[in-house]
């Protein structure tokens, strides 16, 4: 990833108070979040995201893998849509609420690539052919210790393509991420 596209340290805390903040806000009061003011250049830019809710294992997952929000609306909405929306997820609680681990997933701009230039811990995938589309992020190939192949074919199946679809006449496109947590900045 480019530096000039990283966040700094201090934007991450941001972004991890507004997504907790924003589902706070939500469960509890039923309402979102005012826009977000006088905020560095590179929260106001438009940046794919992915918000990752945590408890114990996976909780919920949603995002923006395109630009087309700016990147702190995109993690408050993206946060709000992981808690209630996820559709492998019943919405999260209120009591879970304290024991929910939230990660941001910070993306470039998804850029076609072959396969043979995907590199696991580095890239995530899009697989899309007709109306099917599946995105893996980075780090899901690193949790499952797969290897290139595997995680295409993976990329796949979360697309409810054939696992070897990315053979014939599927796009495939890779991005990476700037991966940070609530538990990064407790270790800080």
């Amino acid at each position: 990833m480019n530096p000039s596209e990283m966040v700094s340290a201090q934007d991450q805390k941001l972004l991890l108070e507004l997504a907790r903040y924003s589902i706070q806000t939500t469960i509890q009061k039923g309402r979102r979040l005012p826009t977000v003011e006088s905020l560095s250049p590179i929260l106001r830019e438009k940046r794919g995201t992915f918000v990752t809710l945590w408890l114990e294992e996976l909780r919920g997952c949603i995002g923006f893998p395109y630009p087309i929000k700016p990147l702190a609306e995109a993690v408050q909405e993206a946060a709000i849509s992981a808690a209630l929306q996820d559709p492998r997820f019943p919405p999260v609680r209120d009591e879970e609420l304290s024991s929910i681990e939230i990660e941001i997933s910070v993306l470039t701009i998804p850029k076609t690539i072959e396969p043979r230039q995907v590199e696991v811990g580095v890239h995530g995938l899009i697989v899309s052919r007709g109306n099917r589309s599946g995105l893996l992020l980075p780090q899901v190939a690193m949790e499952y210790r797969w290897d290139a192949k595997t995680f295409i074919s993976q990329t796949c199946v979360k697309a409810g393509l054939p696992e070897d679809a990315w053979k014939d006449k599927a796009n495939l496109y890779a991005f990476e991420a700037q991966v940070f947590s609530e538990a990064d900045l407790r270790k800080k």
